[in-house]
């Protein structure tokens, strides 16, 4: 889908020329503008292609060429069948979809068609609308909630840039198993243990709580560490399990089941870091994940937009 970017110059917003106003103004960088310039509609002033090194009037109407139909999302074929997505919000740059447990986010392995992404593609296919999808973040297969979607390459950017600096906030709802005591609302926890890649399997990771724990596992050496900062709030507790409030200051894989393992704690359901069944619970099907609740900024407006996702119906009894 072709995405153009139009501004009016006025008295307030005047600069020397077109190059400043998109790197002052539209916040564009430099190879942002080389790439919209060589795209066939490029860098446009009243319905004109121009350079970028032209001066600018107040009235003056610029149109940049942002992306093109040519970037469409070619490597990912559509599902074979339509899917009743749950869309929670759509606009010219993102799409944030509420993505049920036991599908992946992205094709992986043999999972080359039946994936969100793949979803989404003929979601697009059928509105007949070219678009390059880009995941900003991605959830585990048996994780529900919600996944936004870039629709084109600078809103990726942007949106990845807003993760580096915690301006991306995505928060989660997890069933842990045990006991612990309800927290004040303004108290959190946090749990700062680096990540470790298991050298013996293909995707396990561990918590590196001692050197001495470390090496029991297996896990690879201490330059392999990963920092790695969780926090979680405690909303509701029984005997046998708790609910939390979780969200990260990193996101590297499997992170906060394995720092809910490491305090003591794992997710229910998790069978990849143990939660045999407990009594008078029944065990989840799938980890006890949902990432119900994303803070960001609109790519460009930086309208500040907050979605959020119900909890899927396997966490009713947590609510009750």
């Amino acid at each position: 889908m072709e995405r153009y970017l139009d501004l009016i110059i006025t008295e307030k917003n005047i600069e020397k020329n077109i190059e400043q106003i998109l790197l002052h103004q539209v916040h564009l960088t430099r190879r942002q503008i080389s790439q919209a310039k060589f795209r066939p509609d490029g860098i446009q002033k009243n319905g004109i292609r121009c350079r970028v090194n032209e001066s600018v009037l107040p009235g003056d109407h610029i149109r940049v060429c942002l992306e093109n139909n040519s970037a469409v999302s070619g490597q990912l074929l559509p599902s074979e069948t339509a899917v009743s997505l749950d869309i929670l919000y759509e606009d010219a740059d993102v799409i944030a979809v509420n993505k049920p447990a036991g599908i992946l986010t992205h094709p992986s392995g043999v999972h080359y068609d039946d994936t969100l992404s793949n979803q989404l593609v003929r979601y697009f296919h059928d509105k007949k609308e070219s678009v390059m999808i880009r995941p900003v973040g991605r959830l585990d297969k048996e994780t529900s909630g919600i996944v936004l979607f870039a629709k084109n390459r600078i809103a990726a950017a942007r949106l990845q840039k807003q993760r580096e600096d915690h301006l991306f906030c995505k928060q989660y709802v997890a069933a842990a198993k045990g006991f612990l005591p309800v927290d004040e609302i303004n108290v959190w926890h946090t749990i700062s243990y680096p990540l470790v890649k298991i050298s013996d399997h293909p995707i396990k990771m561990a918590a590196v709580v001692s050197d001495i724990q470390r090496d029991a596992c297996n896990a690879v050496s201490l330059s392999g560490q990963l920092s790695a900062v969780t926090h979680y709030q405690v909303q509701k507790s029984m005997v046998n399990w708790s609910l939390l409030t979780v969200w990260l200051d990193t996101g590297r894989t499997h992170q906060i089941r394995v720092h809910m393992k490491a305090i003591g704690h794992p997710l229910l359901g998790d069978r990849l870091y143990g939660t045999p069944p407990i009594s008078g619970v029944t065990l989840f099907n799938r980890v006890a994940l949902h990432a119900w609740k994303v803070t960001f900024n609109q790519p460009f407006t930086r309208e500040k937009i907050t979605l959020e996702a119900a909890l899927p119906e396997d966490f009713s009894y947590f609510s009750g």
